[in-house]
């Protein structure tokens, strides 16, 4: 694999007062096409260092590197090109009356021309199933529907990296469950590189990868199994425990041998079915 994306020690403060640096050190590599979860608890500096990928903030020192150019004054345009970013809150980011007018919004801008946006706006829609909404008011849609017409207006622009910041926590289980599964979707059929920003573990478990945040800097780097496998001590980093590991914690609880490794939700009712039989 290629390497997309590459952070060398770089450090920010946001102000001359602000005694704590929000980034300290902080130095990792994204290869295209993997999926990479950033955790850790709220301050940490996830979305600060999600915001230096795209050149929302220059690092006071260190290096970033995008699509093999550096981040600076005279090629941050060409790599704010290639990363697009679904934020939080969905309806801060529709402009448009209707959701295809919405997605075209991007490509207007950067001049595609008509018959070409038209293709593209709809292909974005279909990849992430939400073409029969077309001509509906982004309003009127569900936090998840929302959220997927946000990464349709990412898709349309073809970039080669997706930053999720913060991008499911406003939704519920379910809203959650189909955004995810989205990206997933997109991500395998564009070859994209998916960087989230997120303090949900359950959809950190989604990564190939996960770096854990705390204090502005990087303290661990894992597979999800072996960060996950941490157990309790995901709480001394100030993150919660994914369900799997809080289910296998009450089993222990009442006398059951329970997997020392971190499964899976699929894994852990395997586990259990398998466990159920034999009695």
């Amino acid at each position: 694999m290629s390497e997309i994306i590459n952070v060398k020690n770089i450090t920010y403060q946001y102000t001359d007062e602000d005694q704590r640096p929000a980034l300290k050190g902080v130095s990792f590599s994204i290869n295209q096409g993997e999926w990479v979860a950033i955790i850790g608890p709220n301050g940490s500096g996830k979305s600060t260092l999600a915001k230096t990928i795209n050149g929302l903030i220059e690092p006071d020192s260190g290096t970033v590197t995008v699509g093999g150019m550096p981040l600076n004054e005279k090629n941050v345009w060409s790599i704010r090109e290639m990363v697009g970013m679904v934020f939080q809150n969905p309806d801060n980011q529709f402009v448009g009356s209707t959701v295809q007018d919405d997605v075209a919004f991007g490509l207007e801008n950067i001049g595609v021309p008509r018959e070409d946006m038209i293709e593209r706006v709809r292909e974005a829609l279909d990849k992430v199933n939400m073409l029969e909404f077309a001509d509906r008011e982004p309003a009127r849609l569900s936090g998840g529907q929302k959220q997927r017409v946000a990464i349709a207006g990412i898709v349309a622009l073809r970039p080669r990296i997706m930053i999720l910041d913060e991008a499911t926590s406003m939704l519920d289980p379910k809203g959650r469950a189909e955004v995810l599964r989205t990206v997933k979707e997109v991500k395998e059929q564009e070859n994209l590189s998916v960087l989230s920003i997120t303090h949900d573990i359950d959809e950190a478990a989604e990564a190939n990868r996960v770096l854990v945040m705390r204090d502005g800097q990087m303290i661990q780097e894992g597979t999800p199994e072996r960060i996950f496998s941490y157990g309790e001590k995901l709480i001394e980093m100030g993150l919660d425990l994914p369900f799997p590991e809080r289910l296998k914690a009450s089993l222990q609880k009442q006398g059951m041998n329970v997997p020392a490794e971190y499964l899976t939700e699929e894994g852990m009712v395997d586990w259990l079915w398998t466990y159920v039989s034999k009695k």
